[in-house]
């Protein structure tokens, strides 16, 4: 019994002390306020939606008001095409093209390229040009040495959004400023002077001119006149050199003028030759392999004639038989190609020397088997058209050449 009341007493000593120790400390926390951390609430804060974050190479972008625009130039030209009309052969002409920047921007003008080549030279004041603001492109035109209509083109190139490239054009029709006829001359080599005919020269705009020189192929023809002389016709008789002409039978004359817009015209010439041939031509020949071909020789003019020799200039070559046929001969030859591992064509030439002392230099291309066909006659037709056969007339000379 005594232990118990003993515990009893213990326990009711610590509650009262627990009792008094608890109000001390609440009166002291009234007697001075405590301070809180003010990091300690924002655990309990929502946070606000962030944007998201941009790289440094993606700036923000400006801010632009609505309905905002930004100011575009327009190139505006009075006129993208400017005809001369009739001008002079190898002439130059002037003229200009009038733009205006009818945009709210400034205009600016890069480069200015040309569709022709060479044909047409320009100039601009400057490059860059305001709202409202107008310039001018001056072109200088070249005229061709063909008679006939042309034109030619510029491309403009500009920083107008709605037309960056503005094609311009120059046209003209080309004609010569003194007309002369005839315009060639066909020549027969069995009439006196070569039956060729006076040539005529006359102004087409009233401007008097001068004749500054004559030329021809190898100097076969030839013309007096007074270089002096003014006036807007002239009529000039040539002269034919029959030893040179037989060894040029086609070329041309050039007849120099001072006329302001025409400087020169050029007459073709065109000779019948004495004698025509076909070259003879061999396929799928083979290396020290004899073949044979015929050929015809044939007189334009009807003339009889003999045949005195025949050889062949690298000796692969030799007549068998010749036989009269109207107008000429026809000649069988024989040919033996020699061995060759690079070169696949094989060329020789056939001397003919006539009884009368001509000379015909007949060509035979010989093509191995495997080679490479002959040329079409597309692809002839884009060789020179002045050039005839190859003929040595009577001890002259063969001549070629301007």
């Amino acid at each position: 019994m005594r232990v118990m009341k003993a515990k009893r007493l213990i326990a009711t000593v610590l509650i009262a002390c627990c009792a008094l120790m608890l109000q001390a400390g609440c009166q002291e926390e009234a007697a001075t306020p405590q301070r809180l951390n003010p990091t300690w609430f924002r655990q309990f804060e929502v946070p606000a939606e962030q944007p998201p974050a941009r790289s440094p190479a993606q700036p923000m972008p400006p801010r632009v008001a609505q309905n905002a625009s930004q100011p575009e130039p327009r190139i505006t030209f009075d006129k993208v095409v400017h005809d001369f009309g009739n001008v002079g052969l190898q002439t130059e002409s002037l003229c200009e093209f009038k733009f205006t920047n009818t945009g709210d921007g400034v205009l600016t003008i890069g480069q200015i390229t040309k569709t022709c080549g060479g044909c047409t030279a320009f100039q601009l004041d400057k490059g860059q040009y305001g709202p409202g603001e107008s310039g001018t492109l001056r072109v200088k035109f070249y005229s061709d040495t063909q008679i006939g209509p042309t034109m030619k083109n510029l491309i403009v190139h500009s920083n107008d959004p709605a037309n960056p490239e503005v094609e311009i054009a120059v046209a003209a029709k080309v004609i010569s400023k003194v007309d002369f006829e005839p315009k060639s001359l066909s020549l027969m080599l069995e009439r006196e002077n070569a039956g060729c005919p006076k040539i005529t020269l006359t102004s087409t705009d009233g401007q008097p001119f001068s004749i500054s020189h004559f030329r021809s192929t190898s100097d076969c023809i030839t013309a007096d006149y007074n270089p002096s002389a003014k006036a807007m016709k002239f009529v000039i008789e040539p002269k034919i050199d029959m030893a040179r002409l037989g060894g040029n039978l086609n070329g041309r004359i050039e007849i120099g003028l001072t006329h302001p817009e025409c400087k020169a015209v050029t007459v073709g010439v065109k000779t019948v030759p004495r004698f025509k041939f076909s070259p003879l031509l061999a396929r799928g020949a083979k290396p020290n392999e004899t073949l044979t071909k015929k050929v015809r020789l044939i007189n334009n003019y009807n003339e009889d004639f003999a045949i005195a020799s025949i050889s062949s200039r690298h000796g692969t070559a030799s007549a068998v038989s010749t036989h009269a046929i109207g107008g000429g001969y026809e000649i069988e030859v024989e040919l033996t190609p020699p061995a060759s591992e690079k070169v696949r064509v094989f060329t020789e030439t056939l001397v003919v020397t006539t009884s009368t002392g001509d000379k015909i230099e007949i060509p035979c291309n010989v093509f191995y088997a495997g080679a490479e066909p002959p040329p079409t006659a597309a692809q002839k037709s884009k060789k020179c058209t002045t050039c005839g056969p190859r003929v040595i007339y009577r001890g002259g000379v063969n001549r070629r050449g301007y």
